[in-house]
């Protein structure tokens, strides 16, 4: 709880809201993607990096509690994704795309990105759904397909200061081209004169995926909202950004904490209709 309180404080706001016998499964998964998301943080070349992703490979994979003996995080996954059924390749898939962040090489594509967001915020989201309702997380999976897009986008456009000082850019190439931009230009300086454009493509791909997702998510049943309440966030923080596109490429914009919690319990009770 303390680790997602401090490194996820939305998805912790969110699992506030769920179910108190789904909760503590629900923070392990989020401490995970905590404390995943942030390797290369803590590393300074990416060999280690894969290590550390190939260690927790082999500890899901062994199915076994006793493999994540003296990490309290990974002791807590897999009680959890024994408790719960969760599907082992998920998470596997989730450390494969991971491995993107301990590089440097540009994004290539706008599906590339779209692949990226799918294997990591959409299925933390699909995997939530299956904490709180497996049946109903069934029928939601392209529903978190276009949050996790949304979300994930959102998040990126404020990492973008610090994507840009280590020389990552998560904007794709086709993107960039489009606005008359490129990879290197981009993370040069100030970004150049079209990094502009780039950036509020980037805002519509969000808002895009955004729109999408609250469409269709009037039908989202009670039970699921807890894994999907992030996303009550997302419209306030795209919208602090709109018109604002070269800020963001210095500095980290998001919307108050104290404004989080009346669109979360808004949603949390009354839910997307």
């Amino acid at each position: 709880m303390d680790l997602v309180r401090v490194a996820d404080r939305d998805r912790y706001l969110a699992a506030l809201y769920a179910p108190e016998d789904k909760r503590a499964d629900l923070l392990a998964l989020y401490a995970f993607n905590a404390e995943i998301a942030g390797v290369r943080d803590r590393v300074s070349q990416a060999l280690p990096g894969e290590i550390r992703l190939q260690w927790w490979r082999d500890v899901i994979a062994a199915k076994e509690v006793s493999a994540g003996a003296g990490h309290p995080v990974a002791g807590a996954l897999l009680e959890m994704i024994k408790r719960r059924s969760l599907p082992e390749q998920a998470f596997q898939n989730y450390l494969d795309a991971r491995i993107f962040d301990l590089y440097d090489d540009p994004m290539p594509t706008r599906a590339d990105l779209e692949g990226y967001c799918g294997e990591t915020a959409a299925a933390i989201i699909q995997l939530s759904s299956l904490v709180l309702d497996g049946a109903a997380a069934a029928r939601s999976t392209e529903l978190a397909g276009h949050a996790g897009c949304a979300q994930a986008i959102t998040g990126l456009l404020r990492l973008l200061p610090l994507h840009r000082r280590r020389g990552q850019c998560y904007v794709p190439k086709d993107i960039l081209a489009a606005a008359g931009t490129s990879p290197e230009e981009f993370l040069a300086g100030d970004g150049g004169p079209n990094a502009v454009r780039a950036v509020a493509a980037m805002i519509a791909l969000a808002r895009e995926h955004l729109a999408i997702f609250e469409r269709g998510a009037t039908e989202l049943p009670a039970l699921l909202r807890p894994a999907f309440l992030p996303l009550a966030l997302t419209g306030a923080q795209l919208n602090s950004m709109q018109g604002r596109e070269s800020e963001l490429l210095m500095a980290s914009l998001d919307i108050a904490a104290w404004r989080k919690h009346w669109p979360m319990f808004r949603r949390a009770t009354r839910g997307w209709g």
